[in-house]
């Protein structure tokens, strides 16, 4: 996993801040880093050979996804997967602001939000679906792509915080790795459906499709919360 530092060579210390969080991303996703374990920044530094500053700017990201959590004087652990309880709490802080979000980005969407909306789904189609991280990864990015876009547009700066401090779409993911991609044709069918909305220019119809996609999510993250815990147990 080692990571030259390419600081002599003039790049940038945000292009190697990005690799270092990208690498560790990757290993927390695969569960390579497992959960509850501690995060050395030294340690990993020298694993990525690089110096500390861009490990500990990597976790900070980290930490605000969920992924990791720091605790004062002891550092950095791997946070433990949600849940049940926890996933149906996060769904439910869904379900008050991306409804919200999608009814004021279709308020006042253009063709080039819409045509936007429709490559993330087109994206969601092509992707590959399998367990690892690098084979669901174009997945997810074309899933989030799909949500921010909509939380982007609603221009409320406020409800946009909101959908950023959530961080869900990575923690959903992590049930993934080692299963794949369970939901593609649900997750794809109701997008259609969102997007169809947005089409025709009716807000009140996009919120009530995004209440029935993550209510759906909802259902179906308990469900690979369930599998995940069988699998631990057996």
């Amino acid at each position: 996993m080692a990571i030259k530092d390419p600081a002599a060579r003039g790049v940038s210390r945000q292009v190697l801040a990005d690799h270092v969080y990208e690498a560790l991303l990757i290993a927390l996703m695969d569960g390579r880093l497992e959960a509850g374990t501690p995060v050395s920044i030294d340690g990993m530094a020298r694993e990525l050979d690089v110096s500390p500053t861009p490990v500990r700017e990597a976790l900070a990201r980290l930490e605000a996804t969920g992924m990791v959590r720091r605790t004062a004087l002891r550092g950095y652990r791997v946070a433990p997967l949600f849940t049940a309880d926890e996933l149906a709490d996060l769904m439910d802080a869904r379900l008050v602001i991306e409804p919200a979000n999608a009814f004021m980005a279709c308020s006042h969407a253009d063709a080039d939000l819409t045509a936007q909306l429709a490559q993330a789904i087109d994206d969601l189609k092509a992707a590959p679906r399998g367990p690892s991280f690098s084979e669901f990864r174009a997945y997810w990015e074309a899933d989030e792509r799909f949500h921010r876009l909509i939380a982007e547009h609603a221009d409320n700066q406020f409800l946009l915080s909101a959908y950023n401090a959530l961080g869900g779409q990575v923690q959903r993911f992590r049930f993934f790795g080692g299963l794949g991609v369970t939901d593609a044709d649900f997750a794809i069918a109701e997008h259609t459906e969102i997007l169809r909305a947005f089409e025709a220019g009716d807000a009140d119809l996009a919120r009530k499709k995004m209440i029935a996609h993550i209510e759906g999510v909802k259902q179906r993250s308990q469900h690979d919360s369930e599998v995940h815990d069988s699998e631990v147990r057996s």
